[in-house]
């Protein structure tokens, strides 16, 4: 592993903090940039999944990303999520992404036009060479409705500017096939707090994560740990992190986390529709796992 030792470790899947009204609270992210930067985490996702992407339009997610960018000043790498289901619009994206001066693009497979296996090759490659910037592909079917294959992650893999995956799946039968069929420095990447370090063991090389917004340090040492070979060590320190990791899924990402960090005293509550305010019932059980690690 040389060229994307960047990325080893913890990322973190960065939230867009907004006021109750959905205005992007700039103030805010820039306290969560520093507070990554202190915390050591490895790199920053700015506008994916958790950072609300399919909540802000194409003018707002250009202008999130260029200001998580330019505050950050290198200090930490910045990964901008380009995804798209539109081939075209992937590729703007990632270009302008590569324009706002980002050290990686985050690609998640085409979601609900349900391409063939064939399909996704295609749309990778075409994105891969129409924009000379580091591409980490995201498989997430539980999102998409589409599963991109071992076969297909095996021959994107063999493009030079596709430096890895992020795999969310949650399938540890996946990584065991990745580590025997993609280059030794393809870097595998989990999106499942839940499984993370099981894949780290199966030879994963860190992961993109949501429980990472709440304790960065933490997590970082869990995966360092792991990949030094210390798994004991790891296994106990992640043990106090289990329910956090399955509980900030108890509604839809980014809901509970978002609750969590404005709980936090770390933002305001405010979410975008068609996502709203984590439910009453879940509230006290965030807490709990929140006063459990001394965080409220």
């Amino acid at each position: 592993m040389n060229k994307n030792h960047s990325f080893i470790g913890s990322n973190v899947a960065l939230i867009t903090p907004m006021f109750a009204d959905g205005a992007v609270d700039y103030e805010s992210l820039n306290l969560l940039i520093d507070f990554h930067v202190d915390s050591g985490t490895s790199s920053i996702v700015s506008v994916g999944t958790t950072g609300e992407s399919a909540t802000v339009g194409v003018k707002e997610h250009l202008k999130i990303i260029n200001h998580t960018v330019k505050y950050a000043a290198k200090r930490i790498p910045i990964i901008a999520g380009t995804g798209a289901n539109s081939t075209s619009e992937a590729i703007e994206l990632t270009q302008e992404a590569k324009n706002l001066g980002a050290d990686a693009c985050l690609l998640v497979t085409p979601y609900y036009n349900k391409p063939t296996q064939e399909g996704l090759f295609q749309h990778f490659r075409l994105i891969a060479e129409s924009v000379n910037i580091d591409q980490i592909l995201y498989n997430v079917p539980g999102r998409t409705a589409v599963d991109m294959s071992v076969d297909v992650i095996s021959r994107l893999s063999e493009i030079s500017n596709i430096i890895g995956i992020k795999d969310a799946t949650g399938d540890l039968s996946v990584i065991k096939q990745l580590v025997e069929k993609c280059p030794e420095d393809f870097l595998l990447l989990t999106g499942d707090d839940a499984t993370a370090v099981d894949f780290l063991i199966a030879g994963g090389h860190g992961g993109i994560s949501v429980t990472a917004n709440i304790v960065p340090k933490e997590l970082q040492k869990v995966y360092l740990s792991v990949i030094a070979g210390n798994t004991d060590l790891a296994k106990n320190l992640n043990s106090n992190l289990e329910n956090f990791h399955k509980n900030l899924f108890l509604e839809a990402n980014p809901i509970p986390v978002k609750w969590a960090l404005h709980k936090m005293g770390k933002c305001d509550k405010g979410i975008r529709l068609p996502l709203l305010e984590l439910s009453n019932e879940f509230k006290s059980i965030i807490e709990h796992d929140l006063k459990e690690l001394d965080l409220v």
